[in-house]
């Protein structure tokens, strides 16, 4: 398997959601992004659980549960906090394929 910086090196947007499993609106945001992940023509959906990786958390100065970013050939190019709706994340990931 790529390793986690190999994956958001892709040439097409990578949507990772920084979460944690004691997060209720984590809980809430997950089956968004598994229906967004499905429907999805380009790019891809990574789950990063915060308590298991708090390295990554660190490094991605990630303040709050669930913390949205995405990634385009390594770079972060949009990030967001809280609940985000799916049509609102699918036009996003459009917009940067």
């Amino acid at each position: 398997m790529a390793s986690f910086k190999e994956q958001i090196n892709a040439n097409y947007p990578v949507l990772v959601d920084f979460y944690a499993t004691w997060c209720g609106p984590c809980k809430m945001q997950t089956p968004v992004l598994e229906e967004l992940s499905k429907e999805l023509t380009v790019g891809k959906v990574l789950k990063i659980d915060i308590d298991k990786n708090q390295a990554a958390a660190q490094a991605y100065k990630i303040q709050a549960v669930p913390t949205l970013i995405i990634f385009k050939h390594g770079k972060e190019v949009w990030r967001k906090s809280g609940m985000v709706p799916k049509h609102e994340l699918r036009q996003i990931m459009e917009k940067l394929s």
